[in-house]
C-alpha cells in the first residue's frame, strides 16, 4: 500500500479480518452440512462457494494492507 496505516485504522482493519474470518469459516460449515444432508441445491452450494472465495479474497487484501511493505 502507498500509504502508511493510522492505528486507528490498523485496528478497524484487524477486526473486519477476524469478522471476516469467522463468516468464512461460517460459510465452511454451512457447505459441509448441505454437501453431508445430501441436499442437490447446486445454484446454493455455487452461491455459499463464491462468497466463501470473495470472503478470502477481501481478508487477503487486508492482510496485506496491515503487512508492512519490506524491501530486500
Amino acid at each position: 500500500m502507498s500509504k502508511e496505516l493510522s492505528q486507528e485504522e490498523r485496528a478497524e482493519f484487524a477486526i473486519e479480518v477476524e469478522r471476516l474470518r469467522q463468516e468464512h469459516r461460517d460459510l465452511d460449515a454451512a457447505i459441509d452440512a448441505l454437501t453431508s444432508v445430501g441436499a442437490d441445491d447446486r445454484l446454493q452450494l455455487q452461491r455459499l462457494k463464491k462468497r466463501k472465495l470473495m470472503l478470502r479474497d477481501r481478508i487477503t487484501f487486508l492482510e496485506d494492507a496491515l503487512t508492512p511493505d519490506i524491501i530486500a
